[in-house]
């Protein structure tokens, strides 16, 4: 089992215990509200994940074989949601991250009860984590 299938299996392990949505969503802005400030110089346009409804700004550098990933959103979902998928993907190298299947979102539920808007930043997020894996792929290959 790879690392990001262990980093899977730990969130819907967190979210096993929460039968109430509320609590879910109580817990995913508590994953935002950890994460690292990110620096301003790095909230640019370039940084900016098109198709989310509010701003996601991106940014990840490759460094000793790993990919790391950091964000920042203006909206508390949003960046409870980036949390996670940095959780997951940052640290990791970048052929698992293009390789990874990140079942975790189905099975916590949160693709069901995310508004669409909400679930086509998602997929923008994914997008471009993956994009950026697979340049490092190609520029360290």
């Amino acid at each position: 089992m790879t690392e990001i299938n262990l980093l899977q299996d730990e969130i819907i392990e967190e979210f096993s215990g929460m039968d109430d949505w509320m609590d879910r969503y109580s817990y995913i802005i508590e994953l935002g509200n950890s994460l690292e400030p990110l620096d301003d110089s790095l909230k640019t346009p370039d940084n900016l994940i098109e198709g989310c409804q509010s701003r996601l700004w991106l940014d990840a550098q490759y460094r000793d074989g790993v990919v790391t990933y950091r964000a920042d959103s203006d909206a508390i979902i949003v960046k409870g949601i980036v949390a996670m998928l940095i959780r997951v993907l940052s640290g990791q190298k970048p052929q698992d991250i293009v390789d990874a299947d990140l079942y975790f979102i189905d099975r916590i539920g949160l693709r069901d009860h995310l508004s669409p808007t909400r679930s086509n930043g998602l997929l923008s997020m994914l997008k471009n984590m993956k994009a950026y894996a697979m340049a490092f792929t190609m520029h360290n290959g």
